[in-house]
């Protein structure tokens, strides 16, 4: 994550001819029924057979963008184009406002959104504003090494997996940061390298095929993961597969960035990736009038955050560092991590105790935010030089974490992505408390994948599994093979009925927070398929 440093204010006056970003969006893709008839023309094999083990239909998100429509507005005057995505259908574009007004007048653009928010309603007025030129400085805390990288691994049970040969083995994790360095040269990725875990990437903020480059914090974290030195460093998914894309530009904070992801997590998409790890969270930019305020942290404003929870839907775990703003005057996590079904990651200290720079929760919406935690005070990792040292900062225990969601999804791989989520948060030691500073708290691996076997086993002769119970505040329901909707009934000793809620598979908690203690019984109904069964109410 960053810590912006404020170095200098000079004014400027805009005016219209002062340059904007703006996102423009097209109103249709008409070639759209050729890919719909040749999927291999814009998705990978693995990403088709990730979204048939999902049951995810293929729809016009996937399809690329028009490029007939992006090259017409690149040559539009004084237009920039920075970047593109066919999710949202737009492209990402910098001028001055009479230029990017004017490509309302094309046919094909539907509207345009621009990154200053008060530019988007009528009647636009000539302003003096403060431009904070800023020295960005991503949280990399490193220290002499220390030990090993046991501690960060067996916090989470992640060892148990690894001893059972779970280590990431057949999936495949995107990296999204700010530059990698040195990793084809130095030896904490040989075993990486030797075995051709490393497929590829992109530069986004260069727009080359030269990732080995920018700043070392991308380094550093797909060491967390990938890194492998003997008796010092085990990366939490040493078998996995990456993509590394670099995404963020330490030169400058711009909405761009938000575009760059996107972009990259559209390709991570077409190439079959099933993790993506974000160290990195926006909430301040150089123009003051790009920021965000706390509102906006509800998983649906900002572009990121509503490109994240795309990549949800086609099958993808996101995970998201919290932020390390926990000891600043805006101590909440920033975007994404605030996506609604992106996994937040706050820090912990070697011994599970809270690390006071961690972002705290709730998301604006008031939902639990940080979602889980790990080790991200002096966690264990591998420098640009390939020395073993630490550092701090949730940028670190958010890679921790999703190597081993990578990990414990080839555990079980009859998972899909939300039935993934679920399991970690339910495998957390504050799962049925949870808090602002911790979430649900540090998962238990082992845990999680023997719940998930347990839902399997009872899936496989067709019943609903309703667990914890006893449980405290949150009951969630695994469903049966084939279920996808169900009504839960929740009846006292004396037969009324207190509560009646819809589930499926992607919303499948109940709360009971607001029950008194006892014991109930609850009825699940689905067509004809009835189940009954007793639950107790600590």
């Amino acid at each position: 994550m960053k810590n912006i440093v404020l170095l200098l204010s000079i004014i400027y006056t805009f005016s219209a001819y002062s340059q904007e970003d703006a996102w423009v969006y097209f109103t249709d893709k008409p070639n759209s029924q050729f890919y719909f008839d040749n999927p291999l023309e814009m998705l990978s094999q693995r990403s088709l057979d990730r979204r048939t083990n999902q049951n995810i239909a293929l729809d016009i998100k996937d399809v690329p963008i028009h490029q007939p429509y992006v090259d017409q507005i690149s040559a539009s005057n004084g237009i920039q184009v920075k970047a593109k995505s066919k999710w949202f259908n737009a492209v990402h574009v910098r001028g001055e406002i009479a230029a990017i007004d004017a490509l309302s007048t094309l046919n094909f653009v539907n509207h345009i959104h621009f990154a200053d928010a008060s530019l988007n309603s009528s009647g636009r007025i000539v302003k003096t504003t403060k431009i904070q030129a800023v020295n960005k400085v991503l949280e990399t805390n490193a220290t002499f090494a220390y030990g090993n990288s046991g501690n960060q691994i067996q916090m989470l049970n992640g060892h148990l997996l690894h001893q059972q040969d779970f280590t990431g083995s057949g999936k495949m994790i995107a990296v999204m940061d700010a530059g990698f360095p040195n990793v084809d040269v130095v030896s904490p990725f040989q075993r990486l390298r030797d075995n051709n875990q490393i497929l590829g990437g992109y530069n986004f903020v260069d727009r080359t095929n030269n990732f080995y480059t920018g700043n070392s914090h991308g380094t550093l974290v797909l060491s967390t993961m990938g890194g492998y030195v003997e008796n010092e460093l085990v990366g939490t998914a040493p078998d996995a597969q990456y993509y590394l894309f670099i995404t963020e530009d330490v030169a400058s904070e711009n909405p761009v960035e938000e575009s760059n992801w996107v972009e990259a997590a559209e390709l991570a998409d077409s190439l079959g990736v099933d993790v993506i790890t974000t160290s990195l969270g926006y909430f301040d930019y150089d123009n003051p009038n790009y920021s965000y305020t706390y509102n906006d942290i509800n998983g649906i404003t900002s572009f990121i955050s509503k490109g994240a929870d795309i990549a949800f839907s086609r099958g993808i775990i996101c995970v998201a560092s919290a932020g390390n703003s926990g000891n600043s005057s805006n101590p909440h996590i920033a975007v994404p991590a605030d996506a609604i079904n992106t996994l937040a990651i706050g820090a912990v200290q070697f011994n599970e105790a809270y690390a006071s720079f961690s972002s705290i929760g709730p998301s604006f919406d008031q939902r639990i935010k940080p979602d889980v935690m790990a080790q991200g005070q002096s966690s264990v990792l591998s420098n640009t030089s390939g020395t073993i040292t630490t550092a701090s900062g949730t940028s670190f225990s958010g890679p921790i974490m999703a190597g081993m969601i990578a990990s414990f999804w080839q555990a079980v791989p009859e998972l899909n992505n939300s039935q993934v989520i679920s399991y970690i948060k339910q495998s957390a030691d504050r799962f049925s408390n949870p808090n602002p500073q911790f979430g649900y708290g540090i998962p238990d691996f082992e845990l999680a994948r023997a719940l998930a076997i347990l839902s399997i086993s009872t899936n496989s002769v067709g019943k609903f599994l309703v667990y914890p119970n006893p449980v405290k505040d949150i009951v969630s329901i695994s469903f049966p093979n084939n279920f996808d909707e169900a009504k839960m009934q929740l009846y006292n000793s004396l037969g009324q009925l207190i509560l009646e809620q819809y589930i499926s598979q992607a919303n499948s908690q109940v709360s009971l927070s607001t029950i008194n203690s006892g014991i109930y019984f609850y009825k699940m109904d689905c067509n004809s398929f009835t189940q009954t069964g007793k639950i107790i109410k600590n």
